[in-house]
């Protein structure tokens, strides 16, 4: 993983999703060691949608150091989770029922507060607070790794474009009850915690993410709410992506590497 410049993307694209799996693999297994050798525990946040099938790479991997994984979720619907809309349902079959990762280090939501979304965004924040802030002190939890996607109409996580939340500097995990998108009410982390994390890596692949993607990467000013991750230097910021998503885009690719 190279130095970059604060702020600058690095854009790698592969020839298809399946071409993604085993470097994407690669490069977690390489955050994970170099957080477990610094500190001894390795902080990740996941994002839902496409992105947990993704993760199968780790799979059966004898590098993976499970018992120093702390897992979290960069957004939530606000539903049981067994529900089909769960992100933690999602990660789970596609990874956590088949890696010997102990439960207690897989951080979900309260679902005996799913009916008070202030209570339960409060409850996660404090989920985080007890994980960092007790740990590092710092203003903001800093991740040694998030996973984001993008989905087609260019929201991230669970913040969209023209919400009021995208302007939410302060809180680490806020509620919205308005998604455009099915179901309407979630949890999110903020920018502020995003931004801060070490490493942040897109995952985006499919022709129906072309354009979007070209608007996020080389037209940053629309302010896209993929376009508002910045991390805070030295943070990185990469986008693994399929030639089928990357085919319109303009921004200069690198090639993948560890």
């Amino acid at each position: 993983m190279s130095r970059q410049p604060p702020n600058a993307a690095i854009l790698v694209s592969f020839p298809n999703a399946d071409a993604i799996v085993d470097p994407l693999a690669s490069f977690i297994l390489k955050a994970q060691k170099e957080a477990v050798e610094k500190k001894g525990r390795f902080t990740i946040a996941l994002s839902g949608g496409s992105l947990p099938k993704m993760l199968t790479g780790l799979v059966g991997n004898p590098a993976v150091k499970w018992d120093k994984w702390q897992v979290f979720y960069v957004d939530e619907r606000a539903v049981p989770l067994d529900h089909a809309d769960s992100n933690h349902l999602s990660c789970t079959n596609y990874l956590f029922s088949k890696v010997p990762i102990p439960q207690d280090n897989i951080h979900t939501l309260d679902t005996t507060l799913l009916n008070d979304l202030e209570e339960l965004s409060d409850a996660y924040e404090k989920l985080l607070i007890r994980e960092f802030a007790q740990k590092d002190a710092a203003r903001f939890p800093v991740f040694d790794l998030i996973l984001l996607g993008m989905g087609p109409d260019g929201h991230t996580a669970s913040l969209f474009h023209g919400h009021e939340l995208l302007a939410e500097e302060d809180r680490w995990i806020a509620c919205l009850e308005d998604s455009p998108k099915p179901p309407p009410k979630r949890i999110t982390f903020t920018y502020p915690v995003i931004n801060h994390a070490a490493r942040v890596v897109f995952v985006v692949t499919g022709k129906e993410k072309a354009e979007m993607l070209s608007q996020v990467l080389d037209n940053p000013e629309a302010g896209l709410p993929p376009s508002r991750v910045k991390p805070v230097f030295p943070g990185q910021l990469y986008w693994f992506v399929d030639d089928a998503a990357a085919a319109a885009v303009q921004y200069a690719r690198t090639p993948f590497k560890i």
